[in-house]
């Protein structure tokens, strides 16, 4: 019989599942630019703003902090 350690030296586990893991790990965090231009691209004023100006500027334009007085 082989302690656990030595059973797992020559017993690998199945790299294929843990970068599967990982890419569904990546694609649940997404960064802070991608999050806007996903709202943007579902809202089609944004979307027709961002083809002229940029992503970033639509995304201020149209969902950008309002200012009250």
């Amino acid at each position: 019989f082989l302690n656990r350690q030595r059973a797992s030296d020559f017993i690998q586990g199945d790299t294929r599942l843990r970068a599967i893991t990982q890419e569904r790990i990546r694609e649940c965090s997404k960064n802070h630019q991608e999050h806007q231009r996903e709202l943007c691209e579902d809202y089609y004023p944004c979307e027709i703003y961002a083809f002229r100006h940029g992503y970033a500027a639509a995304y201020k334009h149209y969902f950008g902090r309002r200012r009250t007085k």
